[in-house]
């Protein structure tokens, strides 16, 4: 490496702050978890039907939360909507076309929410 680089990825423990450089999860500076919070200003809520036999779903996108975070906001939103859904690679999936619920839902939590595909 040279004088100017730094280790941002580490096969044993993923993501490094890069502030401490530590992994995501033992980040002791907090920098990292206020990165991941600002990631972009707008949460985005998508339909989509692609590769599950057209049954569709509502995704809910950029949130920018820790994993854990993300799963306690899943199962409010599932308990809300009355329906199913999962967390996967930091995308909240909800069973159904439930994106005025969940938009309503967010926005009252203080989030910026932008409708987006059909």
């Amino acid at each position: 490496m040279g004088k100017n680089s730094r280790l941002v990825f580490s096969t044993d423990h993923g993501k490094l702050c890069p502030e401490c450089l530590r992994a995501i999860a033992q980040c002791q500076c907090g920098q990292a978890k206020k990165r991941a919070a600002s990631t972009g200003e707008y949460v985005y809520l998508r339909r989509e039907t692609k590769g599950r036999k057209g049954a569709g779903v509502t995704l809910v996108c950029e949130l920018g939360l820790p994993e854990n975070e993300l799963k306690a906001l899943a199962k409010q939103l599932k308990k809300k909507c009355g329906v199913g859904g999962s967390v996967k690679d930091g995308v909240i999936e909800i069973q159904g076309d439930q994106r005025q619920t969940i938009k309503n839902l967010l926005e009252a939590a203080g989030h910026k929410v932008k409708l987006a595909g059909g």
